[in-house]
């Protein structure tokens, strides 16, 4: 019998990332593979896969990884290549009124194919903070705020780096979020949310505004969570641009 899809999910690697500051980032990376092979070829892809794979790990870019795709179908023989690496990426930040650095950590995923299954997507996962502004319209004192996430997904027709994406989505919540606060970091994070509420339908919807006025980004989906500060449920919203179109 002849399996004609193979592949590998869940190996983990180190990896370096270009940054768009023009330095590398060393971080690990989650890899999983598909291929969907020709009549007659080796089922076995591991030995070409990671031969080929190793050869790319100390410099990862969007371009790098067109080529990998494309080796891998050629060393495959294989009628199409489905590729994706999600790796944690970092980016020092400074508190905004201590200036205090420290690391912040985001999710960030390649993935694309080569073949039947053509295309590639950027994808980055971006933590903010909400502040409801139902709570704050009907309270005497306060307001509820929570920990959301942003997930946004693109095609492009242009290079598009990383770190604009996340600038994106940060501008588009009640406040960005920061590894370390010091006290007058707090006050002022504190205030910003308070003073800029927003439900996560306003959230995808200043994140869909921001990559509609983008040139270069042809295609996007955008999903945002918010973790629920008084509730046990999450609030979630949606948004694809085919059907903003």
């Amino acid at each position: 019998m002849h399996i004609q899809t193979v592949g590998l999910k869940g190996l983990k690697t180190p990896i370096r990332v270009k940054e768009k500051g023009g330095k590398l980032q060393s971080t690990i990376a989650t890899i999983s593979m598909q291929a969907r092979l020709q009549d007659g070829s080796k089922d076995n892809c591991v030995e070409t896969f990671t031969s080929i794979l190793n050869n790319y790990l100390g410099e990862l870019s969007v371009t790098s990884f067109s080529t990998i795709l494309t080796r891998l179908k050629e060393g495959l023989q294989a009628k199409s290549v489905r590729l994706e690496m999600t790796f944690p990426y970092f980016l020092d930040k400074k508190a905004p009124v201590s200036d205090t650095h420290s690391l912040m950590e985001y999710t960030c995923t390649f993935s694309g194919g080569i073949g039947t299954d053509e295309g590639f997507i950027l994808t980055v996962g971006v933590p903010v903070t909400t502040l409801c502004p139902c709570s704050k319209e009907i309270s005497a004192g306060g307001a509820h705020n929570q920990r959301a996430e942003v997930t946004l997904n693109v095609k492009f027709k242009n290079f598009i780096w990383v770190e604009d994406l996340i600038a994106m989505i940060e501008r588009s919540a009640s406040c960005e979020l920061y590894a370390l606060l010091k006290r007058p970091d707090e006050k002022f994070v504190t205030e910003k949310a308070f003073n800029n509420p927003m439900f996560v339908e306003d959230v995808v919807r200043k994140v869909a505004v921001s990559a509609l006025a983008d040139p270069n980004i042809i295609w996007f989906s955008a999903g945002v969570e918010s973790f629920e500060s008084i509730h046990k449920h999450s609030a979630y919203a949606y948004v694809d641009s085919d059907e903003l179109r």
